[in-house]
């Protein structure tokens, strides 16, 4: 039914999927706001009860309630005002109640959600495959913009990665099961032993706990073949960004950056592109 959908009416199917693609951006916003108040909170606990300390009595949101507020004064956002992209416009770019400046993150995340999405329909199609590109680039976007935040990337979205391109990978849709349990598992190795190896040589951490199962997200996505280019792809964007930052801010080199979004944007090069990448430096 969805593909005689396509076929017939392909730009009433864009703009439906388009529309669903923003709204699930602006869900993407929520995750991104509220995932790293949810972990601080519940570290927090964890902290105090093993310390035996009393904790502090304050309501921690969840990813469903109370309904989307302003981060400054708190107040409630009405409907209309929610619409994404749109209300940013109108508001132009302020708070309703508090006229504080509302962060470029939101429209910006929406608007990736919905181009990456549409791209992703053009290239997948109405398949199975489309259904596991859109939750990857959804979790990708997510990661990225955490990351950049707070240099945190949440066990639970990148376990759920992993676990995704693995049971992707049961239907053959991007690689072998086979192929992805052993990438999954030889990623992570690998780039454990060169972090170990580097920290011996430097006495410095040179990406976090989070990087590594990334990689290894990536590997049961998209199979082993796949990872030397994510990995190059993501050490060439990182040098440039890092570089132009450090310029730009004038700070040092030991000023640490996150790498989570240089794997991300790696990531998604590879959805998009990875067998033409794999083609050309096979010399195929």
């Amino acid at each position: 039914m969805f593909a005689h959908l396509f076929l017939y009416y392909p730009v009433t199917t864009y703009l439906l999927l388009g529309l669903l693609a923003l709204s699930i951006g602006s869900l993407l916003n929520v995750i991104i706001y509220r995932l790293p108040l949810m972990l601080q909170s519940e570290w927090t606990s964890q902290c105090c009860e093993l310390l035996n300390i009393p904790g502090e009595s304050k309501s921690t949101p969840n990813l469903f309630f109370p309904r989307s507020y302003c981060p400054f004064c708190k107040h409630m956002i009405q409907a209309w005002q929610n619409i994404p992209i749109v209300s940013f416009c109108i508001l132009k770019g302020r708070c309703a109640h508090c006229h504080h400046k509302i962060s470029l993150q939101y429209p910006l995340v929406e608007l990736t959600c919905l181009s990456l999405s549409l791209i992703a329909v053009y290239y997948f199609g109405l398949t199975l495959s489309l259904l596991y590109a859109w939750l990857f680039i959804w979790i990708t976007i997510c990661l990225c913009f955490i990351d950049i935040q707070h240099q945190l990337l949440p066990d639970s979205l990148v376990l759920g990665l992993l676990w995704l391109g693995l049971i992707a990978n049961t239907q053959d849709l991007f690689t072998t099961l086979p192929n992805a349990v052993l990438s999954a598992v030889g990623a992570y190795l690998a780039l454990w032993i060169v972090v170990k190896l580097f920290y011996l040589i430097t006495r410095k951490v040179g990406m976090g706990q989070g990087d590594l199962k990334l990689f290894a997200a990536f590997g049961a996505y998209f199979g082993w073949t796949a990872l030397p280019a994510i990995l190059l792809m993501s050490s060439l964007i990182g040098a440039i960004v890092g570089v132009v930052y450090l310029r730009i801010t004038k700070q040092t080199k030991e000023t640490p950056i996150p790498y989570g979004p240089f794997l991300c944007a790696a990531g998604l090069i590879q959805l998009f592109y990875g067998k033409y990448i794999i083609m050309w430096y096979v010399g195929g």
